[in-house]
């Protein structure tokens, strides 16, 4: 188990659980090329974790495992945000050797309780068992300490998942929730990005921060800055995502390009599309 801290029976330990346990916020970052070595190369800067998002990523469930394979390599914790609340792909994704999967639209408490449940052994819920290489990634020990180490962390992005905030949160072997602030601004009637100032969203924000808090729910939340990502952390965030891969890529090649163009023009070059705004 390369790079990766390990007990003294060899179960790699989910690193974020530990940050957490110890009142450390944790920093993640987000995978949307298919490519497990830009995945790889990711991994090695420091994040805490990686999410590698299956949902508006362009990414299959074949590049995924190639990815988890290359971020094994390294401390970094595996995350996957699956397409949608489908128990098949969940259980597929935990058995690659995901430690966490991050899931969308779940508006009730009962879709948070099929989330959780496809996360847990039985008999605290559905998952079925065949670790084919989670069991390779994390130890021989994996299905004993599994529904304690996963963590099943449910999006909260619609009016109605706000309205079922508390109930969703109840559902005790749901770790935690994500706060997706595109949709949430949409479905508040607002214009959809990141490190939100409009008063409606970012009460709606500090709304879901504070309830998981009190239920003892962890709670993560997409930014655009790091300066945005500690105030949210300020507010009570567990764990903060800045930036994606693409993003990341898109703009550090812009500011080379801008650069260059301050001094020599633009010579055969295109105006640029505009960047990249994942959610």
């Amino acid at each position: 188990m390369s790079q990766a801290t390990t007990d003294a029976g060899g179960f790699r330990e989910n690193r974020l659980l530990t940050a957490w346990q110890a009142g450390k916020a944790t920093l993640n970052g987000w995978l949307s090329i298919p490519e497990p070595f830009a995945a790889e190369a990711m991994a090695r800067v420091g994040w805490d974790s990686l999410t590698i998002d299956m949902q508006h990523g362009l990414i299959d469930y074949q590049r995924a495992l190639q990815m988890l394979i290359a971020i094994s390599t390294t401390p970094t914790v595996p995350l996957a945000r699956v397409p949608w609340l489908e128990e098949g792909i969940v259980m597929k994704m935990l058995d690659a050797g995901a430690y966490g999967i991050i899931c969308p639209m779940v508006n009730t408490r009962a879709d948070a309780e099929r989330l959780a449940r496809a996360c847990r052994y039985a008999p605290r819920g559905i998952r079925s068992f065949g670790p084919t290489r989670a069991r390779l990634y994390a130890g021989d020990d994996y299905e004993r300490r599994a529904n304690d180490t996963v963590l099943a962390i449910a999006m909260i992005e619609t009016r109605e998942a706000l309205d079922s905030l508390e109930a969703i949160l109840d559902v005790p072997d749901l770790s935690g929730v994500y706060i997706g602030p595109s949709d949430l601004s949409l479905a508040l009637g607002k214009e959809p990005k990141f490190d939100q100032e409009d008063p409606v969203v970012l009460g709606a924000i500090e709304r879901i921060i504070t309830t998981a808090r009190k239920a003892r729910k962890r709670v993560g939340i997409h930014n655009g800055t790091v300066a945005y990502a500690e105030r949210m952390i300020g507010l009570g965030a567990d764990f903060v995502t800045v930036g994606s891969d693409l993003r990341l890529l898109t703009a550090g090649a812009q500011q080379v390009v801008s650069a260059f163009r301050q001094h020599h023009g633009r010579g055969a070059a295109q105006d640029p599309p505009a960047a990249h705004h994942e959610r």
